[in-house]
């Protein structure tokens, strides 16, 4: 392995220890489910999904499992609408 390949997996490693770096905006995460699949979507501070669950509610399992595995890394709403600009 090269030397500059070394350097970028050191950075990466850095990187994934300073979670504080990531701000997260906009991505989609499909849920493969027994029955079908869900999209959960987290556009600027707010997840939604595609579930009939979450159309009543505006909460879900597959919401509630994307903030327990990104727990400290979502910022709260508000601070995500001031990222937003």
């Amino acid at each position: 392995m090269d030397s500059a390949m070394i350097s970028k997996i050191m950075k990466a490693k850095q990187y994934a220890e300073e979670r504080n770096r990531m701000h997260f905006k906009t991505f989609t995460v499909v849920f493969t489910g027994d029955h079908r699949d869900h999209m959960v979507t987290y556009d600027h501070g707010q997840l939604t999904c595609t579930c009939d669950f979450f159309a009543q509610r505006s909460v879900c399992s597959h919401t509630m499992a994307m903030e327990r595995v990104l727990e400290g890394m979502l910022p709260a709403p508000a601070e995500a609408e001031a990222l937003a600009v």
